[in-house]
Order: C-alpha cells, then sequence, then structure tokens
C-alpha cells in the first residue's frame, strides 16, 4: 500500500525521498520523480515529516530505533506510521524517538489497496491537536482523516478493532456461503439477498462477490498480515482484561487456514479451509 499512497502524494505536488528494501518498488516511484535514498535515516535527514508503511511491528520499531533508523536523522521532526502495528509498539517507538526530539504519530490505514489507490483510505490519527492540523493537508491526500485520540497508540487499537471486524464478517460470510451452496443455493444469489437485507457486511457487499465467486482471490490483503493482527488485537484484549470469545474463534480459523493455504494466502482465501470440510466450492471452478 505504500506505493499508491507515495505516488498520490507526488501527484500532489509533494517532493518526496524514499527507501525500500526491494528496488522494483522504488523503481516506478523515482521515475516520477521521487528521490531514492540508501536508508531510512537518510530519508530522516531529508525531511522534517517522514511516514513509514511496514508490515511488522519488529521492522516499524527496526526502521524507527534501529542502525540507520529514523532516529538517526539530522531532519526529521515528525515520524508517522500508517502501519499496523498496535498499541504497545506505537508507545514503545514514540518513547524511542521522543529522546531523540522526534514525535512520533500512529495513523494506521483501512481500505486496502483500492482505497490507497483512489485515496479513500480511513485514516486513524492519534497525536495532538496541533499537530494534526500541521497534518492534515499531507494525510488527506491518502485518505478520509479521523482524529482518533492525542496519546500514542489509540489509532493502533481503532485499526485493531476495525479488522477484527472485517476478519469476523468473513469468516462468517465464508460459513454461510458454503452452508448455502451446500443445500443448494446459488452463490451470486445468496450475496444478492443477502446484500439486500439485514446481513450485509464488507464481505458479502465486496469481498466475496469480487474475489470468491469469480474465485480470483485478489483482495490484495495478505492473511498472514490479518492473522497478525488478528493475534495483536487478541493479545491488547487479554492484557485489559476483556474477553474475546467471537475473537479467538476467527482467529482459530485463520490459523487453520494458513496452514492449509499458506502464508501467501489472500485473506478471501478463507473460504476455501470451509469449503474442503463441506466438500463443495462457492463460485465457479478454477
Amino acid at each position: 500500500m505504500g506505493g499508491p499512497m507515495c505516488r498520490r502524494l507526488i501527484e500532489a505536488g509533494y517532493k518526496l525521498t524514499i527507501f525500500d528494501t526491494s528496488e522494483a518498488a522504488i523503481a516506478p516511484l523515482v521515475t516520477m520523480g521521487a528521490t531514492k535514498a540508501d536508508s531510512p535515516a537518510a530519508v530522516a535527514s531529508a525531511a522534517e515529516v517522514v511516514i513509514v508503511s511496514l508490515p511488522t511491528p519488529p521492522i516499524v520499531e527496526a526502521v524507527a530505533l534501529g542502525p540507520k533508523g529514523i532516529a538517526e536523522g539530522s531532519k526529521v521532526k515528525i515520524f508517522i506510521d500508517v502501519s499496523t502495528t498496535g498499541s504497545v509498539y506505537a508507545r514503545k517507538v514514540a518513547a524511542g524517538l521522543a529522546t531523540k526530539g522526534i514525535t512520533a504519530v500512529d495513523a494506521p490505514v483501512s481500505g486496502g489497496i483500492t482505497g490507497a489507490e483512489k485515496g479513500t483510505l480511513a485514516v486513524m490519527v492519534s497525536c495532538s491537536d496541533e499537530i494534526y492540523a500541521r497534518l492534515q493537508p499531507i494525510l488527506s491526500v491518502i485518505g478520509k482523516l479521523f482524529h482518533v485520540g492525542k496519546t500514542p497508540g489509540l489509532g493502533q487499537t481503532m485499526k485493531l478493532l476495525n479488522n477484527l471486524l472485517s476478519a469476523t464478517a468473513m469468516a462468517a460470510s465464508s460459513e454461510v456461503m458454503v452452508m448455502g451452496v451446500k443445500a443448494g443455493l446459488d452463490p451470486q444469489m445468496m450475496v444478492d439477498v443477502i446484500n439486500a437485507g439485514s446481513g450485509r457486511n464488507s464481505a458479502t457487499q465486496d469481498k466475496i462477490p469480487r474475489c470468491v465467486i469469480p474465485r480470483n482471490f485478489n483482495f490484495g490483503f495478505a492473511l498472514a498480515l490479518l492473522n497478525k493482527d488478528i493475534r495483536l488485537c487478541m493479545e491488547e484484549a487479554d492484557a485489559m482484561g476483556i474477553p474475546m470469545i467471537i475473537g479467538n474463534a476467527v482467529r482459530q480459523l485463520l490459523t487453520i487456514t494458513l496452514a492449509s493455504e499458506g502464508q501467501s494466502a489472500d485473506m478471501t482465501e478463507i473460504v476455501k479451509a470451509v469449503e474442503k470440510w463441506a466438500g463443495v466450492q462457492v463460485g465457479k471452478s478454477s
């Protein structure tokens, strides 16, 4: 998702200095006018505002605080993390950067690759009113902003809750679709009925008709990353003393699907685990 967000910022007139471990990810952005840096520290020495979009919490921590990381930059004042890391890591990174005079802002995003391309992401920002006002013109380029809090971690908590609901919708809808197909119902007719009634959700309105029924499984969000998000959510809920009975059931189904479909599977492939148990397939033959 970092690539589409960068493209939108370049098209909006911002001058970007970028770094990625993948040359293939950088190349098209350099062609558009971005300047290539050789490390996160180099990026942070070229700009006052640095945005990171990374896959896992440990990677975010390493990029922010590790060798040649953001904390070693000479110019950076504000660090914006649009990844999903959970509130524990957000607070840890914020504390580490604060010792260098750098303000950390957690601003995780939701909306997938399509949202990143169209600039329609939901951006959950947690920072002071003053910093929020400064960042609004920048972050508005990538999506709709929600100022969810003023302390580090609240944006991350909001994102984890959103992703738990997204995963739950996909898991429950997968079970419903498989049951209906085994009973003899047409899958497209099922989503049409559900979306006209009270059962509609993000899976039935988008993921199942677009990715499952045609057997594309190309929503663009890896099951391994979703599983990471749900694990973080369950850990935070446990630390807060909140029972997550449904959430833990969803996590179990994700774990089973990862075992059967692999780490690179798309989140919409959750349906495959249920299909295998039931002996039916939702949608056309592969």
